[in-house]
């Protein structure tokens, strides 16, 4: 088999199954390792894939630029973003991370609620500006790619609050590879804000379910639960992979 239709025979197992062995590969298609591992290699290069120890898992579509993001599993993310934001009741502070899901989470919110908001996304505190919420906004370089705030700058300014839950946006929700974005200083990002939250509610849209990116953010051990599409296609394999590892699951149905 040439490398062009073995790579392609490759994304259609990952597409299908979730996951590469590539020890299990070489020995179906009766090719070395090392080329199932070099054709892995060029299909993380190509964003098409990601690479983990023993083989890769599928790459999360939410990589893509904001702009870009807004026009995937934009009804996916409605269906999240209603039931994400019944988790802010009046009187609570919550941390609200940045991308498109945390930005339709403010739309479904009554504007009515009084409550505090942190964010250090310009785009999430611009939505809320005909809401009766308090919103802080916290500083930093600019990430342009998703319109957030980070660095150690940012990070040093998430050390001074504290708030009831955080709302946390990630590229990648899997059983195995955990809660991943695609940018280390993103990732840390998120990680401080975490921290900062008594709990922590991952907005888990269609694209994102059973997907992987670069950087690990968090095992699914680490946060209170995820708010996923239960009506995705395909996603009930993943949901009940997530919940054999001990995820509480909210369906947002």
């Amino acid at each position: 088999m040439l490398a062009a239709s073995r790579k392609d025979h490759l994304l259609t197992r990952l597409r299908a199954e979730g996951r590469i062995v590539a020890k299990d590969l070489a020995a179906e298609l009766g090719v070395s390792e090392d080329s199932i591992r070099r054709d892995l290699r060029e299909l993380d290069a190509a964003g098409l894939a990601v690479r983990v120890y023993g083989g890769a898992l599928p790459a999360s579509p939410a990589v893509a630029n904001y702009g870009v993001r807004q026009t995937v599993a934009t009804m996916s993310k409605l269906r999240v973003a209603r039931r994400a934001a019944e988790l802010i009741e009046p009187g609570s502070t919550v941390i609200v991370d940045g991308g498109t899901t945390a930005h339709a989470t403010m739309q479904a919110l009554d504007r009515s609620i009084e409550c505090t908001i942190i964010t250090h996304s310009p785009t999430i505190a611009a939505s809320l500006l005909e809401h009766a919420a308090e919103v802080t906004i916290l500083g930093g370089r600019l990430f342009k790619h998703s319109a957030v705030a980070s660095g150690a700058a940012a990070v040093e300014a998430a050390m001074g609050i504290s708030a009831d839950r955080f709302i946390l946006g990630v590229t990648g929700v899997h059983e195995e590879a955990g809660l991943t974005t695609g940018d280390a200083d993103e990732a840390a990002m998120k990680r401080a804000l975490a921290g900062r939250a008594s709990e922590t509610w991952v907005l888990g849209s269609a694209e994102k379910l059973g997907a992987a990116s670069r950087y690990r953010v968090l095992p699914i051990e680490a946060v209170t639960g995820i708010v996923a599409d239960g009506a995705a296609a395909d996603a009930s394999t993943t949901l009940r992979a997530l919940e054999h590892r001990g995820a509480h699951v909210m369906r947002a149905d």
